[in-house]
């Protein structure tokens, strides 16, 4: 409900932003979210694994003391980047690109505004509260909503006046945090030298994991915004946005996997390690079948509703049709990649997945290039997208097959099978002992 609900407001957000900006100024929108989401999510990826590593199951001292030590690396880390962000302030009015320009003034207050709201959903999901996980992301949401709305009506829509909106949202839903006790700030002292070590060294590989997903998209964004222009960036992100059927199930199930996968390889249960992963596996990519088809199918619906009639059949709301629809062939293939590098981390390998996002990171970049080179348009960067999902998929198996020879995706497929065909018949079962 945490990730599903957020998704659906964001949806909502979307479609009011298509309705109140211009194409270019919702290019810079995006360009803008797409690197603060970059680096937002290099600070979580450092924390959120290695949080749930090492707090699930602890002791209650051992917990705050993980608290604390979070607490700390991420002050840091955030000090570290607006630290970055100080001399470029200097230099950005000298900045060609309105969107590069654009963030650079305003990124570093908003990394600043939402640190206390990043612990606190680390400490959220480690403790398995995804109740006060969703009441987090909703929070943030729908001010930012409420916000917009209110310009709309006010006639003060504007793109500096959305960043205002933005960044007041965020620090509401960071003191919501803290006046509730969600943060755990109280335990900042409790950090210890041994536990910062500990987290530090396990995140930054579990970084590469968290990050994979992101750094692709900002690697496309950059390539979209610099040889393509904002416009073609708010078509691409338009189309791109409906991939959020795709995301909910799977950004959901991967906050459950962790907790189960590491604390079944933390009780020495190898076997249930491959049997979670698998059914995590097989059951999401069954579970996402018929989703993907009547979303292909609507995808034109889907497209007026978020983006507004003004796109219908115009060149850029047919480009946004498409982009999903490509994405959509492919998409299957979400579940084995994302669930295996999960499965990684959990059985100590986040080096295996470090060097794999690299690996993936170079194939991204040179589809991209020989995409936009090739088709000259937001296509090349769409198919271009297949090739690193592939190369991650056949990374990570082969390196889960040298400490589990017995694990192979079709049986993970089988697997989602019996798991889907057991719960319709627990249901039947229970709905007749009802009667």
């Amino acid at each position: 409900m945490g990730t599903g609900g957020m998704s659906l407001l964001t949806f909502l957000f979307t479609a009011i932003l298509y309705r109140s900006l211009s194409i270019k100024e919702i290019g810079i929108w995006f360009f803008f979210q797409a690197l603060l989401s970059f680096l937002d999510t290099f600070r979580q990826g450092f924390l959120t694994t290695a949080f749930v590593k090492f707090y699930a199951g602890a002791t209650p001292q051992k917990g705050q003391e993980v608290i604390g030590s979070t607490w700390y690396i991420a002050a840091l880390i955030t000090l570290v980047l607006v630290a970055i962000n100080i001399p470029l302030l200097f230099f950005s009015h000298f900045s060609t690109d309105e969107s590069l320009a654009f963030f650079i003034k305003y990124y570093a207050i908003n990394l600043l505004c939402s640190l206390p709201m990043v612990v606190a959903m680390c400490i959220a999901q480690g403790g398995l509260r995804f109740d006060t996980l969703l009441y987090i992301r909703m929070s943030q949401v729908l001010l930012l909503i409420t916000f917009l709305v209110i310009l709309n009506i006010l006639h003060l829509n504007s793109l500096q006046n959305l960043m205002m909106a933005n960044i007041a949202a965020t620090l509401l839903t960071s003191l919501l945090t803290l006046f509730m006790g969600w943060s755990g700030i109280a335990y900042f002292f409790k950090k210890q030298k041994d536990c910062i070590k500990e987290i530090f060294d396990f995140g930054k590989y579990t970084v590469g994991t968290s990050i994979s997903s992101s750094l692709f998209g900002v690697t496309d964004t950059f390539v979209i915004n610099f040889m393509l222009g904002p416009s073609s960036l708010a078509i691409y992100n338009l189309g791109k946005r409906l991939m959020e059927v795709v995301e909910i199930p799977l950004r959901s199930f991967v906050a459950t996997a962790m907790p189960s996968l590491s604390k079944a390889y933390n009780n020495g249960n190898r076997k249930e390690v491959i049997e979670i992963m698998k059914k995590y596996i097989g059951t999401i990519t069954i579970f996402l079948f018929p989703v993907l088809v009547v979303a292909y199918i609507a995808a034109g619906l889907a497209m007026s509703i978020i983006g507004g009639g003004q796109y219908n059949n115009t060149p850029a709301g047919d480009t946004a049709i498409n982009i999903f629809r490509i994405f959509t062939t492919f998409a299957l293939l979400f579940p084995a990649d994302r669930f295996m590098s999960v499965a990684l981390d959990a059985i100590h390998r986040p080096h295996i997945n470090f060097m794999k996002v690299m690996v993936m990171l170079v194939v991204n970049l040179s589809a991209d290039f020989l995409g936009v080179y090739l088709l000259g348009n937001v296509y090349g960067i769409v198919i271009g997208t297949f090739f690193p999902t592939i190369t991650a998929i056949g990374i990570s198996y082969y390196y889960i097959n040298k400490d589990f020879k017995k694990f192979s995706l079709i049986n993970s497929y089988l697997s989602g099978y019996r798991e889907i065909a057991r719960f319709i018949t627990v249901g039947l079962k229970q709905a007749r002992n009802l009667r």
